[in-house]
C-alpha cells in the first residue's frame, strides 16, 4: 500500500464508526485492484474465523471459516499470506495482527500476486490490525462479532480482565488460553513487559460462575495494583492473602502463582500458593516441574511465601497452567493428568509451534481426550518463551 493510500485509510478511519472498518479497508483496497474484500475476527474459543457484516450493515452470507481445515484458518494459524489461484484472478489470505494478538483475517480477490502487491497486502493487514486496537476499547461490534455463540455474564467479566492472548517482543513470547471460552468463570491471567521485567500471574478462583469469577476478578485487581506500585513479589503475594481473608468469611480462596522473569539474565523469580508448579520445556523436551514451597491458597492461611529462583537459558519456555488442563477426565473418569500433559508437550515443543499454536493444539487434545466439546472445569494455560535477548 502506498503513503498516499495509508495516509488516506488512517485519515478515513479518524473519526468513523468502528462498524465502517470493512469499508475503509475495501477502499483502500481498491487502489491496488481488490475487491471482494471480507474481515474475518477469531471467535473467543479460537476455533473459526467469524466474517464482520457487509457495509451495509447487513450480517454476511459468509459462513464461518474453521480455523484446522481451512485457507483462512491456515494464513491465521501460521501468519503467513496464502494464495490460490481462482478462475477470476487470485484469492489471497491475509494474516491481521492486533499488536502481536492474532485478531483474524482479510480475504480479498486481485488480477494477480506479485511480491509487490504481497507487500501491499501485508500493509493491509497491519492498518486493519490498528484499526481494531484503536477502536476496540469504544464499541463493543469486534466483540460481539468474534462470538460464535452466547457467552455467560462470568465469562465476560473474566474477558473482559484478560491482557492480550499474545505477546512477542525483542527476546520474549506469551501466549495464553482460556477454555470453556464462553462459560469460563474463576481462571484468569495476567501479565505486563515491565523495562527489564515480565510480571506475570495465574489464578484459579475456587468455585464456578459469578461468584469464582467476582473472586478472579478482586485477585488479578489486586495484583494489578501492587504491581504498578512497585511492590515485590513478596509483598504482593501476602497482600492477596489479606484481602481475600479479609473479603471473604466463607471458604473462598484462590490458588496462583505471581512471577517475574529478568529479561537481562533469564531469572525466573516466582512464589506459590496451592498452584500446580510450571514445565519447564528445554530444547524441545520438559525437564520437568519447577518446585517451590508452596503457601496454603489465598484466603485459607497466612504463611510467609518462599520465592523461588531459577535459571532459565536461551530458548526456554514456561508453561504455567490450572488444574482444569490435568483434572479433564473421561466419561468414565480417568484423569489428563500431569503425565499426559508432560506427554503431549513433549511429542510437539520440538516441531518450533509458535505458543499460541501449541496452546491451541493442547486444549483441542484435551478436548479430545474428555470427549465434550466444552471442559467441564476451568482450564487455562499460559506459554512463556524466553529467547535470551533483552528488549532494546
Amino acid at each position: 500500500m502506498s503513503s498516499i493510500a495509508l495516509g488516506r485509510a488512517l485519515r478515513l478511519a479518524r473519526n468513523a464508526n468502528p462498524a465502517s472498518m470493512p469499508t475503509i479497508l475495501a477502499t483502500a483496497a481498491a487502489e491496488f485492484g481488490a475487491t471482494d474484500l471480507v474481515v474475518y475476527l477469531v471467535d473467543f474459543g479460537q476455533e473459526v474465523l467469524q466474517p464482520m457484516p457487509d457495509r451495509s450493515g447487513e450480517p454476511s452470507s459468509l459462513g464461518p471459516e474453521e480455523i484446522a481445515t481451512t485457507m483462512a484458518g491456515r494464513a491465521f494459524t501460521d501468519q503467513n499470506i496464502h494464495v490460490a489461484e481462482r478462475d477470476d484472478g487470485v484469492r489471497l489470505w491475509i494474516p491481521v495482527l492486533e499488536g502481536s494478538d492474532h485478531a483474524g483475517v482479510i480475504a480479498l480477490t486481485l488480477p494477480r500476486a506479485d511480491e509487490r502487491i504481497l507487500e501491499t497486502c501485508a500493509a493491509l493487514g497491519d492498518l486493519a490490525g490498528y484499526l481494531i486496537a484503536a477502536h476496540a476499547r469504544c464499541t463493543d461490534l469486534y466483540h460481539v462479532y468474534r462470538r460464535q455463540r452466547s457467552m455467560t455474564l462470568a465469562a465476560s467479566m473474566q474477558w473482559d480482565l484478560l491482557p492480550p492472548l499474545v505477546l512477542k517482543a525483542s527476546g520474549i513470547s506469551i501466549a495464553g488460553l482460556l477454555e470453556p471460552a464462553y462459560n469460563i468463570g474463576g481462571d484468569c491471567f495476567d501479565y505486563a513487559l515491565n523495562g527489564p521485567f515480565l510480571d506475570i500471574a495465574i489464578v484459579d478462583a475456587v468455585g464456578r460462575g459469578l461468584d469464582a469469577a467476582r473472586l478472579g476478578s478482586l485477585t488479578i485487581g489486586s495484583y494489578r495494583h501492587d504491581r504498578r506500585d512497585g511492590h515485590s513479589l513478596t509483598t504482593m503475594h501476602n497482600n492477596l492473602e489479606s484481602l481475600i481473608a479479609g473479603q471473604y468469611d466463607d471458604c473462598s480462596f484462590a490458588t496462583g502463582l505471581l512471577g517475574r522473569l529478568g529479561l537481562d539474565n533469564g531469572v525466573f523469580s516466582w512464589t506459590n500458593a496451592g498452584h500446580p508448579p510450571p514445565l519447564l520445556i528445554r530444547q524441545g523436551h520438559v525437564v520437568g516441574e519447577l518446585r517451590c514451597d508452596p503457601t496454603p491458597p489465598w484466603g485459607v492461611g497466612n504463611r510467609e511465601p518462599s520465592v523461588r529462583k531459577d535459571q532459565l537459558e536461551p530458548g526456554d519456555c514456561l508453561l504455567l497452567y490450572t488444574d482444569g488442563i490435568t483434572e479433564a477426565r473421561t466419561l468414565s473418569g480417568d484423569l489428563f493428568g500431569v503425565d499426559r500433559l508432560i506427554d503431549f508437550m513433549n511429542r510437539h515443543a520440538a516441531e518450533s509451534l509458535r505458543p499460541e499454536e501449541m496452546l491451541r493444539k493442547l486444549v483441542a487434545n484435551v478436548r479430545e481426550y474428555q470427549g465434550i466439546d466444552d471442559l467441564v472445569d476451568d482450564a487455562t494455560a499460559v506459554l512463556v518463551r524466553w529467547d535470551g535477548t533483552n528488549i532494546d
